[in-house]
C-alpha cells in the first residue's frame, strides 16, 4: 500500500487546545499523496458563509467550497451548481466520539486561511471539546482532516453527506442490504437501497473500498486502514455516513471533476494502475470449471472424474478442472480424504482429458486439524489480541480455527510449503485461494498493521496459479497486483443473476478491472439452476473478462435431495455457443486487459463512463460497456424480450444487422433463447475487428 504519514501522539494533541497552539502545534501533515496547498485559491470571509474559490485548468473544471458557519456545514459547487453537501445540522456534519459520547458540530468558533490551508475551529454539543476541521484544497480534489481540538480524547469521528444533493451515488463495492446485498442484491445506483456496514474495513470477505462517487461528478476517498461503519441511507434517509472507528483523526478527500469517469481517474491515480494481469491468455478464452455447485462438499474422487469426463464427451471447452471445498481430511490439513483413494490417478486423468487440475485452499486451521497442534506450538498462527500468548481463534463457516500468520516468515515458509508437496506429490496445478487472510479479532505479527495482510496474501498467492479464479483482496492500492476478483456466492435464481452484473460494475468502478461473476448459474446452495437461467447467465458471462463454471450443461445431481437433473441437448449446445463466442472476443478482450495494465481502465463498466451527458444511462443496471465499442444487453430474466438503451452515436445490432441510432430505447427488445443482444459502436478504431467477429454470430 502507499505510504501514510504518521499520526502525531494523542497527548500533544491534546495539549493544543488552543487554536494558536493547534497551528504552532501543526497537527495535521500533507497528504502521503500529495494532496498540497495551492497559492491560487481566493478567499472571502462574509455574510455568514465562507468561500473558497479553486480555479479551473489543466484538465480540472474548477470549484467552489462554501463553509455556513451557524451550523456549520460544507457544500461544494462546480459551475454554480452544487456537487455535494454535508447534512444540514440533522444530523450534524461532523461527529467526535469522546468518553462522554458523541459529539455534533454547531457553529464555526475560529476560522483561519494561511499558505493555502483553511483551519476551523468548530463548536460542539459538548462544550470542552470543539473539532478542527481542516481544508486542503487543489486543483481536482480537497482534502478534508477532522480531529479533537479540546482536552478529551477523540475516540471515533463520522461525517455525514447528504446524498441527494449530488444524484445517484456509485462505487463502495460488494454491498450488504436488508434485502439480501450482497448475495442476492446489489443495488445501482447505490441509492437505490439502504446500505450498511458496520465492519467496512480491509479485512472484511466482502470486495470494498472506502471510495464512493456520483452522478454529479464528485467523489469521497477515507485515507485510513482503521475499521469504518458506513451506511448510505440505512441509519438515517438521505445520508451517507462514514465513521472512522478507533481512530483521533479521519482523513478524506472530495473530488470535483466534470464527468464521473474522470473521478474514477483520480482515484486509479491513488490506487494505482494493475501491474500485470495473474490471469493467461488461455483463462481470458476458455471458462474455468471448479466442482462446487456441481457437488458442493459431497465431492468425491469418483464425482469429479464423471464430471470432467462428461463435459469433456459434451465437447463444452474449458481449461481447468478444479476441486473445492470437500477434499480435505480436516480443514488446514493438506491431505486427501477417503472419497479421494487415488487423488494422483485422477490428476493424472483430468490431465490426459487436457485439463489443468485445482484445488481450493484455505489459511484457516480447525481446532481439529493435525496441523492445528503443529503450528500453534511453532507459534505459526496469529494470536489473541485479549491474550497475546494464545492463538486467535476465529469461527467460519466450517467450525472454530487459527489463521496461519503470513507475516511470521517461518509460518510463511511452512504453509507455502504445503501447497508445493500437493504440487509435486499429486500433479496440482494451481489453487483457489479462499478465506481471509486476517481477522479483525486477531493480533498482527509484531511490527505490522491489519491491512499488511493483504499485501502478504498477494505476495503468496502470486507465487501459484489462481487458474481464473483469482483472489479476493481489497482495499485502496491492492488494485495494483492485478489479481481476477471473483463475486461472493450467488443463489441459482434470476434475481441472482441480476445481482452478479450489477455487482461486476460496483467492483470494476473500484478498480477491480479483471471481473468475474460468481460461477455462472449460482452457487450459494440454492436447488439446481433452470435450463433457461443457466444458459442466459452463461451468455451475459460470456461478454465480461473471464468465465467461471460449475453446474455442468449436460446436468448434475443435486448433492441435497439426491434427484438427477438432466438438461437437454440444446442447453449443452447453447452454453457451449456462449463459450465459443467468448473465445472469439478473446483478441479483442486482451487489448482491454493490456489497457487496463497501462491506465487502470475498467473493462467492464457503466454505459455512463462512456457518455455522461446521457441522463438515462445512470440507472442501467443490466447493460455496459465490454471496452469501449461493445454494448452488451443480455436478457437476465426469465422473458423473450427487455427494453434497451442506446447511447448516444451509431451502433451495429448484431443480432437484427442493422444500425440504431442513439440516443433511443429500444423497447421490447426480443430475444430468443439462443439470442443475445449485442451492439457494436460504429467509427472507432478497433469496430471492424468487432464486426467481424459478430458477423460469425
Amino acid at each position: 500500500m502507499g505510504a501514510r504519514r504518521s499520526r502525531r501522539s494523542l497527548a500533544v494533541r491534546s495539549a493544543c487546545a488552543a487554536f494558536a497552539a493547534l497551528l504552532v502545534c501543526g497537527v495535521v501533515a500533507g497528504s502521503a499523496y500529495g494532496v498540497a496547498a495551492t497559492s491560487d485559491v481566493s478567499y472571502d470571509d462574509t455574510g455568514g458563509v465562507i468561500s473558497l474559490g479553486v480555479p479551473g485548468g489543466s484538465g480540472a473544471p474548477g470549484y467552489t467550497i462554501k463553509i455556513d458557519r451557524d451550523p456549520f456545514g460544507v457544500s461544494t459547487w462546480r459551475g454554480g451548481q452544487r456537487v455535494l453537501a454535508t447534512s444540514d445540522g440533522s444530523p450534524p456534519a461532523v461527529e467526535i466520539l469522546t468518553a462522554a459520547g458523541w459529539a455534533g458540530t454547531t457553529t464555526v468558533r475560529d476560522a483561519q486561511w494561511q499558505d493555502g490551508v483553511l483551519d476551523l475551529i468548530v463548536d460542539t454539543t459538548q462544550a470542552a471539546n470543539p473539532a478542527h476541521v481542516r481544508l486542503t484544497p487543489t486543483a481536482d480534489r480537497y482534502q478534508v482532516r477532522v480531529f479533537g481540538a479540546g482536552p478529551d480524547a477523540v475516540l471515533s469521528t463520522s461525517v455525514h453527506y447528504t446524498m441527494s444533493t449530488a444524484g445517484h451515488w456509485y462505487g463502495h463495492g460488494e454491498a450488504q442490504t436488508a434485502d439480501g446485498g450482497p448475495y442476492t442484491r446489489q443495488p445501482w445506483p447505490l441509492d437505490e437501497a439502504a446500505i450498511r456496514d458496520d465492519v467496512f474495513g480491509p479485512a472484511s470477505y466482502l470486495m470494498i473500498d472506502p471510495f464512493w462517487f456520483t452522478q454529479s461528478a464528485a467523489g469521497l476517498w477515507f485515507d485510513t486502514r482503521e475499521v469504518m461503519a458506513v451506511s448510505l441511507g440505512s441509519r438515517r434517509a438521505d445520508t451517507a455516513d462514514f465513521e472512522v472507528q478507533d481512530s483521533d483523526t479521519s482523513t478524506h478527500t472530495v473530488f470535483v471533476e466534470a464527468t464521473p469517469h474522470a473521478v474514477y481517474q483520480d482515484y486509479v491515480g491513488i490506487t494505482g494502475a494493475p501491474a500485470k494481469s495473474d490471469a493467461t491468455p488461455t483463462q481470458y478464452r476458455l471458462p474455468l470449471w471448479n466442482s462446487w455447485a456441481q457437488f458442493y462438499t459431497s465431492v468425491s474422487q469418483d464425482k469429479v472424474l464423471e464430471y470432467a469426463n462428461g463435459l469433456h464427451t459434451a465437447g463444452v471447452p474449458g481449461h481447468t478442472i478444479q476441486v473445492d471445498d470437500g477434499w480435505m481430511s480436516h480443514y488446514g490439513d493438506f491431505t486427501f480424504n477417503d472419497k479421494f483413494p487415488a487423488p494422483r490417478q485422477m490428476s493424472e486423468e483430468i490431465h490426459g482429458l487436457g485439463y489443468d487440475m485445482g484445488l481450493w485452499v484455505t489459511l484457516w486451521i480447525n481446532n481439529d486439524a493435525d496441523n492445528y497442534a503443529y503450528a500453534r506450538d511453532h507459534g505459526y498462527l496469529l494470536h489473541s489480541k485479549e491474550d497475546p500468548a494464545q492463538p486467535c481463534q476465529v469461527t467460519w463457516w466450517n467450525g472454530t480455527a487459527g489463521i496461519v500468520d503470513l507475516a511470521n516468515p517461518d509460518a510463511r515458509a511452512w504453509f507455502a510449503q504445503q501447497l508445493r508437496n500437493l504440487e509435486s506429490t499429486y500433479g496440482v496445478d494451481g489453487f483457489k485461494f479462499d478465506t481471509r487472510f486476517f481477522d479483525e479479532r486477531c493480533a498482527p505479527y509484531p511490527g505490522h498493521q491489519p491491512l499488511d495482510y493483504l499485501d502478504l496474501g498477494a505476495q503468496l498467492a502470486d507465487e501459484f496459479d489462481q487458474q481464473g479464479a483469482g483472489i479476493r483482496i481489497h482495499w485502496t492500492g491492492s488494485q495494483r497486483y492485478g489479481f481476477v476478483i471473483r463475486q461472493v456466492d450467488k443463489s441459482t435464481d434470476w434475481g441472482s443473476l441480476q445481482t452478479a452484473v450489477a455487482q461486476n460494475l460496483a467492483i470494476s468502478s473500484i478498480g477491480y478491472p479483471f471481473v468475474e461473476t460468481d460461477m455462472i448459474g449460482g452457487s450459494l446452495g440454492g436447488p439446481t439452476p433452470s435450463k433457461q437461467l443457466l444458459i442466459r447467465w452463461a451468455q451475459a458471462a460470456s461478454l465480461m473478462p473471464l468465465m467461471y463454471s460449475s453446474t455442468s450443461p449436460a446436468g448434475r445431481t443435486d448433492p441435497f435431495t439426491g434427484q438427477r437433473e438432466d438438461y437437454d441437448q440444446e442447453t449443452v449446445d447453447l452454453y457451449t455457443r456462449a463459450v465459443q463466442r467468448h473465445g472469439q472476443l478473446t483478441p479483442y478482450i486482451r487489448d482491454q486487459v493490456r489497457r487496463a495494465i497501462a491506465t487502470g481502465e475498467p473493462i467492464m463498466k457503466p454505459l455512463f463512463f462512456q457518455f455522461p451527458g446521457d441522463a438515462a444511462t445512470y440507472s442501467v443496471d443490466d447493460q455496459w460497456l465490454l471496452g469501449d465499442s461493445l454494448l452488451a444487453a443480455p436478457l437476465v430474466t426469465d422473458a423473450q424480450s427487455r427494453n434497451v438503451h442506446i447511447p448516444p452515436g451509431r451502433w451495429f445490432d448484431a443480432t437484427r444487422s442493422r444500425v440504431v441510432v442513439g440516443p433511443t430505447t429500444l423497447t421490447g427488445y426480443r430475444a430468443g433463447l439462443g439470442e443475445t443482444p449485442v451492439f457494436v459502436r460504429l467509427g472507432r478504431p478497433d469496430t471492424g475487428d468487432l464486426l467481424r467477429v459478430v458477423a460469425r454470430w
